[in-house]
């Protein structure tokens, strides 16, 4: 065992974070989601925000510009043309200077005073991945929304939960979740191209990205100590898009999963994923 001194134990965990938000048309929550950045419970001088503007053909350009007048240090991308959210996190990751690196959806945030708890444990070096506990914003808007609610809890503080006792949550969710820098940017070149049946797979980012570092033998989390909070779908027609977005990136990760997953861990490999895998396609006939 390694001495460490009293004073030693009473120095925070404070390394140098940087959030990526990528964003496409989102100026009804492109605002609340940069600034609430800038309101965390941590060292502002540690704080690195950088915001990607993938094509927003709406009023998000103008919103993002007068954010920068009112945080200088806000550092925006603009691109004229939409190149998708994959190349969008790419280019932040590989521009982000922090040591921890936070990925937000745009129109998600993390409660500020909640904040430490999605970086503390990184103090842990076998850590690779947190991924905090999201609550949809708008959950009491209509049926529809509750009924996501319901499935947010479900999904977190069941299934995630559950996973996260093995140190091995398999999808880091894109409404909020960090990673140790060091341990992805090698593999960003291979996410950035990663293909199924010869095309290019431009959904499922967040559960890719997880895979890749359970597949270079770090452990991914969950906590429900730092609170996210997003925007659900509100109509049928946005929930359908939503959920086949979903199973596809579900679908296509498990064959790259399914593949190395044994090696790491036989036991949760047979008992909870291949099982797993197995219910999602049994799911629809059932």
């Amino acid at each position: 065992f390694t001495d460490i001194s009293a004073q030693q134990l009473s120095i925070p965990y404070e390394p140098k974070v940087t959030f990526v938000i990528p964003c496409k048309n989102e100026e009804k929550a492109i605002r609340n989601t940069i600034s609430k950045c800038f309101e965390v419970d941590y060292p502002i001088d540690k704080v690195e925000v950088i915001v990607i503007n993938d094509g927003s053909t709406d009023g998000t350009a103008k919103i993002i510009n007068k954010l920068k007048e009112e945080y200088p240090e806000l550092k925006v991308i603009h691109w004229i043309k939409n190149k998708g959210k994959r190349h969008a996190m790419y280019l932040g990751f590989n521009m982000a200077k922090g040591e921890i690196i936070i990925q937000l959806d745009s129109d998600s945030y993390i409660e500020p005073k909640t904040f430490r708890k999605l970086i503390e444990p990184f103090q842990n070096p076998e850590i690779g991945a947190v991924c905090a506990h999201t609550n949809p914003d708008n959950a009491s808007e209509n049926w529809i929304s509750k009924m996501q609610a319901a499935y947010y809890f479900m999904a977190f503080r069941i299934l995630k939960a559950a996973e996260s006792t093995f140190g091995m949550v398999f999808c880091c969710s894109g409404c909020s979740s960090a990673y140790r820098k060091n341990i992805v940017l090698p593999i960003m070149e291979k996410w950035l191209n990663e293909t199924f049946l010869g095309q290019p797979v431009t959904f499922g980012d967040d559960r890719s990205l997880t895979s890749h570092v359970i597949r270079k033998g770090y452990k991914t989390i969950y906590t429900d100590e730092a609170q996210a909070v997003t925007i659900v779908p509100a109509t049928i027609k946005q929930l359908i898009k939503q959920q086949v977005r979903w199973k596809k990136s579900w679908i296509i990760n498990a064959f790259f999963t399914g593949k190395f997953i044994w090696k790491i861990d036989p036991f949760i490999a047979f008992i909870y994923y291949y099982p797993l895998i197995l219910i999602s396609i049994l799911t629809p006939f059932m």
